[in-house]
């Protein structure tokens, strides 16, 4: 199967998750130790992915949230029951979690143990996973079949996604509520 014209991609950046139904959407993302998971309910024909930096769950709120392996899987799920899957048929594929700095611990192999440990405890029968190595990956997956392609990244593409998850995370402060009142 080739990307043509007739299918529509959607990016997935860290700290995200989308859901399709669309038989004509491909879900794209761009992995270093980051971790995708993807899921679908085969019968309903939707499917979905996240994209988490770190495993487990943030201590705080808000934004900080996004980047955690809890947050992301809980939403992913969520979104799936949302648009008609059924947990008992969910099945998915794990992808990600390279060692793309020398030197430092390992998160992406955490990522990837806590991504299969949650889909164990969860009931959620893994159906592929590549994970691990030293070099980052670009992953395609089409929701509505379960296919999953990736490609390993380039040199530049590398020191991008290195750079995106070395880089402080951005904490969403929320505008405060507007108290005045207006009087006609």
């Amino acid at each position: 199967m080739t990307i043509d014209a007739s299918f529509r991609r959607v990016h997935v950046i860290q700290g995200e998750f989308k859901v399709s139904d669309d038989p004509d959407v491909v879900l794209s993302t761009i992995l270093g130790s980051c971790v995708a998971a993807c899921m679908r309910d085969p019968v309903a024909g939707v499917g979905g992915m996240n994209h988490f930096l770190l495993p487990g769950e943030a201590n705080g709120s808000g934004g900080e949230a996004t980047r955690y392996g809890v947050h992301l899987m809980e939403l992913l799920i969520n979104g799936l029951l949302k648009k008609g899957a059924r947990r008992d048929r969910l099945e998915a594929k794990i992808i990600g979690g390279a060692k793309t700095i020398a030197g430092f611990s390992n998160v992406g192999e955490k990522n990837a143990e806590f991504a299969e440990q949650f889909l164990s405890d969860e009931g959620i029968r893994i159906v592929g996973k590549n994970t691990g190595g030293d070099v980052g990956r670009k992953l395609e997956y089409f929701p509505v079949s379960g296919r999953a392609r990736q490609y390993p990244l380039s040199g530049n593409e590398l020191q991008k996604t290195v750079a995106l998850e070395t880089a402080p995370a951005r904490i969403v402060v929320p505008k405060p509520a507007d108290t005045s009142i207006e009087f006609f």
